[in-house]
């Protein structure tokens, strides 16, 4: 009986982590599909991707340039829309953009002997009336959510570890491997 158990467990986690990510990989191609009404399968994955590269290539253009830079304006004034547009343009910056935010981890002294570990999003909180301070995110085990907390710098310890491997190992509950810059500079 404890062998079935044993290698229940050993499948569930080969099999669960391989069928949820198909999964979800099937369910944004058929609801990309869906919502282009397209018929074959994949193709409006395809189509979205190609769209995205030819976007990103035109964007150096001058015109196209000047007409994002009219179109930002807009969407940054109108008052609901500017915070939905600013947070989700924000947050794609700080993992993809020219200012990644999250490429500084810490640990965080909460109290003597409890540490957490986060990301500097804000090396200096002067422009809030809070010098001395800095904005750093505490991602959530288990979840993309988080929270960010304002602490004393000298309550921070910048880590030389690769920023990926932090993010891994806070979100999985502690259970991945860290590895560390240089490593890191070698797998790529």
């Amino acid at each position: 009986m404890n062998w079935l158990i044993k290698n229940f467990l050993r499948g569930l986690i080969i099999v669960v982590p391989i069928a949820l990510t198909s999964y979800l990989l099937y369910e944004a191609f058929v609801r990309i599909d869906a919502l282009l009404n397209l018929k074959t399968p994949g193709a409006g994955f395809a189509i979205t991707i190609a769209g995205i590269i030819a976007i990103g290539a035109v964007a150096s253009n001058f015109f196209v340039r000047k007409f994002l830079r009219l179109t930002e304006t807009v969407f940054t004034r109108a008052p609901l829309v500017r915070l939905i547009y600013a947070s989700i343009k924000d947050l794609l910056e700080a993992f993809v953009g020219d200012k990644k935010r999250f490429d500084q981890p810490v640990a965080v002294t909460i109290t003597e002997g409890v540490r957490t570990l986060g990301f500097v999003t804000q090396d200096d909180l002067g422009f809030l009336s809070m010098p001395g301070q800095i904005a750093v995110y505490l991602p959530f085990s288990y979840s993309m959510a988080g929270t960010l907390v304002v602490v004393a710098r000298e309550r921070v310890e910048a880590l030389s570890v690769d920023s990926a491997s932090v993010m891994a190992l806070v979100v999985s509950g502690g259970v991945s491997r860290v590895v560390s810059r240089d490593e890191a500079k070698a797998r790529s």
